[in-house]
């Protein structure tokens, strides 16, 4: 009877000092949060049951910490109601051994630590303007660099100089060629002139010149021997289709009619088109000026027919 007593008198100790460790571990472990929204509230959670040392310990700008180890309903709750966790406590809060990343340094913003686009441009040794792959012209290879900082990760430079309509002048680097696309702008493009041997006709296209290709290499390869786009009018073998109703589209995207070549393709309509600038218009195939390229491509959505650029600028102009 003495041992049985003794014994639950010894169970009921482990279990104190069991709550006690529970409850000391409790207040340690918080969660670790991959971003501070500028609410001032945790947003993105990266772990839970982390106590603040283990948290930030990465030392990744924006690595937050709440102490709070609360049930995942009201982390949810803070989540979508609150618009994050409270009581959210930066990891980072000055610029002290922040490392940002290559082309990116720390700066301090509204008293916060960010990092901030700084690319190396002591290696630059052309001054002059620089065409984009996202075809617009920079000031300079430094403006190009920003741009890929901020928004753009796979932005390069195509060429020196301003982005043309023509491949008159263009002098691509390397091995590349020059190639003017259907909206009439030139592009760097690397030419794969051996093409893997095609096994199914699933992979068959129809050129916007109405020949067939066995695949997107081979039409590539075409589009490099031209020296000009040809563009995928729709998948699979080129029908003898009299107007668009013969052509099936894919989701997304809807027939449109070349009047020139008696041919339809599938072209992806935009719902809108930002507000144009001066010095955007365009003068397309029918003979219309419109206020930029992608009003023009709208209008052919509205229309149901293919317009291209024939020159920048008005149609009127007598330069042209």
């Amino acid at each position: 009877m003495l041992q049985l007593l003794q014994l639950r008198q010894g169970v009921i100790a482990l279990l104190i000092w069991l709550a006690h460790f529970m409850e000391e571990y409790k207040v340690q472990a918080g969660n670790c949060w991959l971003e501070q929204g500028k609410n001032g509230r945790c947003q993105v959670l990266y772990m839970s049951g982390m106590n603040r040392e283990e948290c930030c310990r990465s030392a990744q700008l924006g690595m937050a910490w709440t102490e709070e180890d609360v049930p995942s309903n009201t982390l949810f709750r803070w989540l979508l109601l609150n618009g994050g966790a409270p009581n959210c406590i930066p990891c980072k809060e000055t610029c002290d051994n922040v490392d940002c990343g290559a082309g990116k340094r720390c700066k301090m913003k509204r008293n916060k630590p960010r990092c901030v686009c700084a690319p190396d441009c002591s290696n630059i040794t052309f001054k002059g303007h620089v065409c984009g792959s996202d075809g617009k012209t920079y000031r300079n290879e430094c403006a190009r660099r920003r741009a890929k900082c901020k928004r753009n990760p796979n932005l390069v430079t195509q060429y020196q100089g301003r982005c043309k309509k023509t491949c008159h002048d263009v002098r691509c680097p390397g091995s590349s060629t020059c190639v003017v696309d259907q909206s009439n702008n030139a592009y760097c493009v690397s030419c794969n002139h051996v093409c893997p041997e095609v096994k199914s006709v699933e992979q068959h296209l129809c050129g916007n010149d109405g020949i067939v290709y066995n695949s997107v290499c081979h039409l590539r390869k075409a589009t490099c021997i031209l020296g000009r786009s040809i563009g995928v009018a729709y998948e699979g073998k080129c029908i003898d289709a009299q107007s668009c109703q013969d052509i099936h589209c894919p989701e997304g995207k809807r027939c449109l009619w070349d009047m020139q070549t008696g041919r339809g393709r599938c072209s992806v309509c935009e719902d809108e088109c930002p507000e144009s600038r001066p010095g955007d218009s365009v003068c397309a195939s029918d003979n219309t000026t419109y206020p930029s390229e992608c009003a023009m491509r709208h209008a052919a959505c509205s229309l149901g027919l293919v317009l291209e650029v024939k020159h920048t600028g008005s149609c009127n102009c007598v330069d042209h």
